[in-house]
Parts: structure tokens; C-alpha cells; sequence
């Protein structure tokens, strides 16, 4: 699979996310709470902290030691406590379920996308949302065609649909998803009101 990603606006971290399913994973783990650039720029400030990003070595490192590089300035994410512990869990589970090889979890046994909707949700730190948005991710932009991986991730699969990280390709579509979801926050809101 072949892909050139741009999410972060940052040349370096998006070839990292084009080239390492590990740092893919951990950028979409890490978008919560933040804007989508920095989380998906985690996975290349974690690489130059630890002068690589390897599942096994993150998941063995001592996790007060991995906590510091989480935190140093400027943090990985605005909970690096946390959010350290989250991406530990993650790697142990790439590491003991996929042998430490994260694209096995959507290249392994040629699964359709119904079933990688099912692995993705199977692992630490991703929701049914977040899954969907990640298989979206891998459909759209991640050369993932696996049967029905449109239909398994719900709206976000929609062709020409701007609700998440899976529809953006340059700096016009990250302004017009952030638009689409500061919009479905309004109406969520105003409709609890």
C-alpha cells in the first residue's frame, strides 16, 4: 500500500505517516482533544525523541522514561501522562496480536472491510467513531480495498464527504473538515439546548 498523506502541514511527520503504519496508528490514537495537525505530528516528535518509532521499543520502554519523552517540551499531546500510557498499551497490542506489524491488522488474510472495522475496534484507545474514521483513512487515501470498507465506515467512507481526517489532502480540505465539524458540534449543541 502506497499512500502520501498530508495532515500535519508539516513535511517530515506526514512522510512518516505515509511510510510507517505504526506512526499512521498512533497519529489516529492521538487525535482526541487536539487539532488533528498535532496529533497526527506525535508520531514524528516521538521518532526524533527516541531516534526511531518501532512498536516493540515503545512497548518495552520503562513507562516513566517513555512519560518524559511523552512530556517534554513541546509535549506530544496536551494529556501526555495519559495519552503515554495509551500509546504503551497500543504498542503492546501491535506487538503481542500483529507481531509488532500494524498494517497486519488491515493487510493480514486479505480481510474485507467489515472485518478490519472489527480489528480496529478490538484495539486499545479506538471507539466505533474512531474506527470508522480510521478505516475511512485507509479506504480513501491508504490504497485499502478490501469488500465494503466504504459501507463499514459508515459516513465517513461517503465519497467527497468532509467529516474527518480521511478527507484531507491538502490545506482548502483541512479548513473545510474543520469547518464541517465546528458546524456538527453547533448543531449538537443547540439541539441540547
Amino acid at each position: 500500500m502506497t499512500r502520501e498523506l498530508h495532515l500535519t502541514g508539516d513535511e517530515a511527520a506526514d512522510r512518516l505517516l505515509s511510510d510507517d503504519d505504526f506512526a499512521l496508528l498512533l497519529g489516529m490514537l492521538l487525535d482526541q482533544q487536539v487539532p488533528m495537525e498535532t496529533a497526527f505530528a506525535g508520531p514524528a516528535k516521538l521518532r526524533d525523541r527516541l531516534g526511531a518509532l518501532d512498536a516493540s521499543a515503545v512497548a518495552s520502554m520503562d513507562p516513566e522514561a517513555f512519560r518524559e519523552v511523552f512530556a517534554e517540551k513541546p509535549a506530544v499531546h496536551r494529556f501526555p501522562g495519559s495519552m503515554a500510557a495509551r500509546v504503551q498499551t497500543l504498542a503492546r497490542t501491535v506487538v503481542e496480536q500483529w507481531g509488532g506489524d500494524a498494517g497486519a491488522i488491515w493487510r493480514e488474510g486479505e480481510p474485507d472491510g467489515a472485518e478490519v472495522l472489527r480489528r480496529l475496534q478490538a484495539l486499545p484507545g479506538f471507539g466505533e467513531q474512531k474506527a470508522k474514521i480510521f478505516l475511512a483513512l485507509l479506504g480513501k487515501q491508504c490504497g485499502f480495498d478490501g469488500a465494503g470498507w466504504a459501507d463499514a465506515a459508515g459516513h465517513y467512507g461517503e465519497p467527497g464527504s468532509k467529516r474527518s481526517v480521511a478527507d484531507i489532502v491538502d490545506p482548502a480540505s483541512l479548513a473545510e473538515v474543520r469547518a464541517a465539524k465546528q458546524a456538527a458540534k453547533a448543531a449538537a449543541k443547540a439541539a441540547k439546548g
